[in-house]
């Protein structure tokens, strides 16, 4: 255990033992401190799909049921995420996972960019089911099935156009990450892929819609394990990677 680890033990050690009125078992308490070096900033597990996801997981319930007692841990909260993050350059209709976020216009019948090469990929059979869900508002999402695709759903999101950035265009924005996220909660999803909202025709600032998803990404609280950011160029996806480090 590091000097850091050992301070941060005997000084939570100490708090938990003030709160229960009792002495605790060093022991014990060295295994939960052993765990803040597992909790390390999720962008450094990029290659380790779900293993280093369940790990966050067993962490943070650990945690938090010592923070519900009162003992606060002198950690970001970012760095106590129940998901792992990872960025990726490539395309998102290849992607193996449960479910893909597709950047859809109104209507949801198919488009221009990551839109059109969801449908292509998708074949004829998603098309008609969108004709079944009646379009979709900006900033809302709705599902359907993958299709021909690999993952096994599609998530459909309508992303604002960029209007200068007065038109509420970062509130929608952020609504599309989040709506996107509570409808895969309520697919029982554990992995999901997201392209970069809004950044295409519809013009959004990449840093900008970056900082926004990463955002929102960071506040979810669900039962996904693992989430993609999945960038079609490498400009984009260094601006994940900065901004997650």
């Amino acid at each position: 255990m590091s000097k850091k680890a050992a301070k941060l033990g005997r000084l939570l050690q100490g708090n938990c033992e003030a709160i229960l009125g009792k002495r605790l078992d060093k022991r014990k308490f060295r295994r939960k401190i052993e765990l803040l070096n597992i909790v390390k900033p999720i962008s450094e597990y990029r290659r380790g799909g779900q293993r280093p996801a369940r790990l966050y997981r067993f962490a943070a319930a650990r945690f938090e049921k010592l923070k519900d007692k009162g003992i606060l841990f002198p950690l970001e909260d970012r760095e106590i995420m129940s998901c792992a993050i990872q960025v990726l350059q490539g395309d998102i209709t290849r992607q193996a996972v449960d479910a893909i976020v597709n950047a859809a216009n109104s209507s949801l019948l198919g488009g221009g960019g990551v839109d059109g090469a969801i449908h292509r990929a998708a074949g004829a059979g998603l098309v008609a089911e969108c004709r079944l869900l009646g379009g979709c508002k900006t900033g809302e999402a709705k599902a359907t099935k993958g299709h021909n695709l690999p993952a096994k759903y599609v998530i459909h999101t309508v992303g604002p156009v960029w209007r200068g950035g007065d038109n509420e265009e970062d509130r929608l924005l952020a609504s599309c990450y989040r709506k996107s996220l509570e409808v895969a909660n309520g697919l029982k999803i554990r992995s999901i892929a997201f392209p970069a909202i809004s950044t295409g025709i519809y013009g959004f600032p990449k840093q900008r819609a970056a900082r926004i998803a990463v955002n929102e990404v960071q506040k979810y609280s669900g039962d996904i394990e693992v989430i993609f950011f999945v960038c079609f160029d490498s400009e984009t996806a260094n601006i994940y990677r900065k901004l997650l480090k």
